[in-house]
């Protein structure tokens, strides 16, 4: 479904963003002719800024002719954009040979097909051109091998050392490497608003989910009562920070392999910023009032509080992309790939920073819409503080998530659920008539005690904390084993290539995950956790790359793969190479991982 999306995109985009380029006949002007040696000389001369892929160079005489090609010299290509081409006027001499009983001057029709791009980013079809040309078949010797009428340029060097032979390259290529040919291959203009329609694609998944009451909460502490223009004046500034450091942190990333979410994993980053959300939390509970002190503000504006409030807005929208922005997915690792690839950081990062305005869509039209709905000041107005107050803290926790035992952070949660619903009122021995609001709070009040019951059991489930009881009292019956094959866990790459050799001749899959990667545990809970799924994943080998602690062993497991951030699943097929076109890069449903499990 997803590769739908983006197929329709792509044609959308390209009806509205057609780039200016050369017309076919200026960009590419192919020649051939016969020199004194009786040789062919075929070149291509190309215009500026317009280069040929090397895998389509194809030269060809008709088999008729009682001719074949011995041997090619031809020009040295370069790696371009990721693949061999010549950015240069090429030139190949070919020899020929009689493989027939022929003499005399002979005219052939000479065909050379040829395909390139321009590097604003548009490539032009394939084209081939014919050549009338009088080949002296007396100067040409017999040839003793098998005919061969037709010879791709290839980057396999022959006897000489010069002629090169390729076949056409129909290698399949990954989802991730396609959305990096659209930064390599594509205009500018359709660069930004393909990438700005991934944003709007990520900005629905549960990645960007957090930041929604962070944005929230931030609009209706700081606006009050004051209007809709000064809610989306400080949406927009949040938004513009948030893609500013997911870009630079991108660029970084790309440049110098780095694993974009574990770079800043470090608990002792995670606990300053939890301890940031603790304090805006209790700032809404009305203990004090968060802002950033006057004499700083009186230093940047002469506006005073407003501007004071618009650089804390813009303060935390940088903060939230680092530490709880969206996870690596396919057109994030697309833009890495690129960077990763060319050391183009300019046209990456701008790829990046459209993507991140396209996932902040959302976010200003809901923190527009906190200030514009927002209760005037009362009882009503009190509650909304303490919903967000107590929504900052269930980020902090979230966040600790990664660095904490899953004991402490259920305990954590039980007690904030149970304080809200003290807060509340549910415990309040007077008679009110806000029954909605005592309801609301016994809720709350019963899930954050199954959660405490459940700890006491050993639960780790927050979804089911009760489960393990169930599961005890089962197991007096019923002995339960598993027939399913379980992952073996690698951390470095001494003990994947022991696992990889002992498993020879095997299909493999290997899932590069980490503790703190939301996606990861998302992945391992509904996707795995499928019997269909799991059905289908007996038939591979399992293995498990933890790189959560970004050691640099475990940086080093993630480059030999390309790994930018978890989750990502790799297949290795019974040949022992790896099927680049089958990774899969972020969560994936359990019904369209079924599909690609049976594709492999």
């Amino acid at each position: 479904m997803m590769k739908k999306l983006l197929l329709l995109f792509f044609a959308a985009i390209s009806l509205i963003a057609a780039p200016k380029f050369l017309m076919p006949e200026d960009a590419f002007k192919p020649s051939a002719e016969v020199n004194e040696k009786n040789q062919i000389v075929a070149k291509i001369e190309i215009a500026k800024d317009i280069y040929l892929y090397e895998e389509s160079i194809k030269l060809e005489v008709p088999s008729e002719s009682g001719l074949v090609i011995a041997n090619i010299e031809s020009p040295k290509s370069i790696d371009h954009y990721g693949d061999m081409a010549y950015t240069t006027s090429p030139t190949f001499i070919i020899d020929l040979e009689k493989n027939a009983d022929i003499s005399g001057v002979k005219e052939i029709e000479f065909k050379l097909s040829y395909q390139g791009c321009s590097e604003q980013g548009l490539c032009y079809e394939p084209y081939t051109d014919a050549f009338k040309l009088k080949i002296d078949t007396n100067k040409l010797s017999s040839s003793k091998t098998k005919a061969l009428k037709t010879l791709d340029v290839k980057k396999e060097k022959s006897q000489n050392k010069q002629t090169e032979i390729k076949q056409i390259d129909t290698k399949e290529k990954s989802e991730t490497d396609m959305i990096a040919d659209v930064i390599k291959n594509s205009s500018l203009w359709v660069i930004l608003l393909t990438f700005f329609g991934f944003g709007l694609l990520l900005s629905l998944t549960p990645c960007v989910f957090p930041m929604i009451p962070i944005i929230s909460g931030v609009i209706v502490s700081q606006c009050k009562n004051e209007g809709r223009c000064k809610a989306f004046t400080m949406s927009l500034i949040y938004v513009l920070a948030m893609s500013v450091a997911y870009t630079i942190a991108g660029v970084l990333a790309g440049m110098f392999g780095a694993n974009l979410q574990a770079a800043l994993q470090n608990p002792y980053v995670i606990f300053a910023f939890a301890g940031v959300f603790v304090a805006l939390a209790f700032s809404m509970f009305g203990f004090y009032e968060l802002k950033i002190p006057d004499s700083i503000v009186s230093k940047v504006s002469t506006t005073g509080e407003k501007k004071g409030g618009f650089a804390g807005v813009a303060v935390m929208g940088f903060l939230s992309a680092l530490i709880v922005g969206p996870c690596v997915a396919a057109p994030l690792a697309g833009a890495l790939v690129y960077i990763g690839q060319t050391g183009d950081a300019v046209l990456g990062g701008a790829a990046l920073f459209s993507m991140s305005l396209g996932m902040g869509i959302p976010l200003i039209l809901i923190g527009t819409s906190a200030g514009k709905f927002m209760p005037k000041p009362g009882e009503w107005m009190t509650l909304v503080n303490a919903f967000f107050g107590v929504t900052m803290i269930i980020i902090a926790i979230w966040m600790l998530e990664r660095i904490l035992d899953s004991t402490i952070t259920m305990l954590a949660y039980s007690f904030t659920g149970i304080s809200f619903a003290y807060y509340l009122g549910l415990f309040d021995s007077e008679k009110t008539h806000h029954h909605v609001k005592k309801s609301i709070a016994m809720i709350i009040f019963i899930y954050s005690l199954a959660l405490f019951v459940g700890v006491l059991g050993g639960s780790s489930s927050m979804g089911k904390p009760l489960e393990v009881f169930k599961a005890s009292a089962s197991s007096s019956f019923v002995k339960q084993t598993s027939s399913h094959k379980e992952f073996k866990v690698v951390k470095n790459i001494p003990e994947l290539d022991a696992l990889l050799e002992e498993n020879k001749g095997k299909k493999i899959l290997i899932d590069f995950s980490a503790q703190w990667c939301t996606s990861c545990k998302e992945l391992e809970h509904i996707t795995f956790a499928d019997e269909a799924v799991r059905t289908k994943m007996d038939k591979f080998v399992l293995i498990k790359a933890d790189i959560t602690e970004n050691t640099d062993k475990q940086k080093a497991l993630s480059a030999k793969y390309g790994v930018f951030g978890p989750p990502v699943i790799i297949f290795i097929s019974e040949a022992g190479d790896v099927i680049d076109s089958k990774t899969i890069v972020g969560f994936i449903e359990p019904e369209p991982f079924l599909k690609h499990l049976q594709s492999i």
